[in-house]
């Protein structure tokens, strides 16, 4: 597949408009899929800066952290000094993890498991060179979805963080997107079984056609048609 295949052309001020746009239901889907049942009025009350009822205060700061992440990314983007650097994305981490991973805004120390699968995500000391290969293997990609889920499976696949790496996964394949004046995937929470078995079945075989395939099908379809306008 190529990036013409639903006719965009690159419009960064439109895409970062629709993005905006969407901020609360891409938060929503986000910690919902982590087992965090807010809503999105729930979602929007946050962004108004007010605290809801109902919730553990650790839910509530997981979503703000992730508010507080997007709009971070939205700042870089405007300002053309969004990159793919280790620096930056451990700075996006050290927001988005922030309370919620064991350590946050740097590379994890140790050893990591996933849960559902016997894969073991490669050991510590070996995460600098695996991300360097990651931005250096993306050059070889020409299509710019392909080239922004390649950095999302591989983010996950790495486990590059202790914790908050699907997220933050989405959050460097977004900014890509974004940046390059193409809308974000965002991933419905309703079809949260298909995504954890892609993914289970992704981290067994490193394959990431299907995945690919999967998450192009989330692009929702009256982004495609607005950008076309």
């Amino acid at each position: 597949m190529n990036e013409t295949q639903w006719g965009m052309k690159p419009n960064k001020a439109k895409a970062i408009m629709l993005a905006k746009r969407q901020l609360a239901e891409f938060v929503c889907d986000a910690v919902n899929l982590e087992g965090i049942n807010l809503t999105i009025p729930e979602i929007q009350t946050l962004m108004d800066g007010i605290t809801v009822g109902g919730h553990r205060l650790s839910d509530q700061q997981i979503a703000l952290n992730q508010i507080d992440a997007w709009r971070t990314l939205f700042v870089l983007i405007e300002k053309n000094q969004f990159e793919i650097t280790r620096e930056q994305v451990c700075a996006l981490h050290l927001i988005a993890g922030k309370d919620e991973a064991l350590e946050w805004g740097k590379f994890r120390s140790g050893g990591v498991t996933i849960a559902g699968t016997e894969y073991m995500p490669p050991p510590a000391d070996s995460l600098p060179a695996l991300f360097e290969k990651m931005v250096s293997d993306s050059y070889d990609i020409p299509d710019i979805y392909d080239r922004a889920i390649h950095f999302f499976l591989t983010m996950a696949r790495c486990q590059f963080f202790y914790d908050v790496n699907r997220r933050m996964g989405r959050f460097i394949m977004n900014g890509l997107l974004l940046n390059c004046g193409y809308p974000a995937i965002n991933l419905p929470a309703k079809r949260q079984q298909e995504f954890n078995q892609l993914m289970l079945d992704f981290y067994g075989t490193a394959n990431q056609k299907p995945m690919n395939t999967f998450l192009r099908t989330c692009l929702d379809e009256r982004i495609i048609k607005i950008m076309n306008e």
